[in-house]
């Protein structure tokens, strides 16, 4: 019976590096993006709230292609804590994905990877499906963010206001 080391050790090969079919999304969309080198591209997208910058590396040893989105806010230290306390209260609420911010700069980005285990090539679907939950999420909790960071909110106030809709027109 072979042990696990001999499951990492298949080298499976690809027909196309899965950044470049990033880029053809990007492309396709008429996103803003530069390649970092061949396994990195970043992509600029605007949304409603903010100017979102989509990071995307592909980790050829993990056969896995990962995801970032951040925006333009920094958590300062006295908000931490409370900023913890949301990012777990989001994360729980997320099917797919999850926010994390550094301690040490604060930055505030959602992650998410595709696993392309086996020599899978990732579809264009699948990416634009990646990316828009991406964007989606960020758009969604932002306003929860700003209200934790800038206006002293608790965590619970914070995503509940930012989560409140209203319904018809006034």
């Amino acid at each position: 019976m072979g042990n696990i080391m001999d499951l990492h050790e298949v080298v499976f090969g690809r027909e196309v590096n899965p950044v470049d079919k990033v880029e053809q999304v990007a492309s396709g969309n008429d996103w803003a993006f530069s390649r970092d080198g061949d396994d990195e591209i970043s992509i600029s997208v605007t949304g409603n709230w903010a100017e979102y910058l989509i990071s995307y590396s592909w980790m050829e040893e993990f056969e896995a292609l990962h995801l970032a989105c951040s925006f333009d806010l920094k958590i300062p230290n006295e908000r931490g804590n409370e900023a913890t306390r949301l990012l777990s209260m989001i994360n729980g609420q997320l099917l797919i994905g999850h926010f994390d911010f550094s301690l040490n700069d604060g930055w505030v980005m959602y992650r998410q990877t595709l696993l392309l285990n086996g020599g899978a090539e990732p579809t264009g679907q699948q990416l634009e499906c990646q990316l828009s939950s991406g964007l989606e999420a960020s758009e969604r909790y932002y306003q929860a963010f700003q209200l934790v960071v800038w206006a002293g909110y608790s965590a619970k106030d914070a995503l509940d206001s930012a989560l409140f809709e209203t319904a018809g027109n006034a």
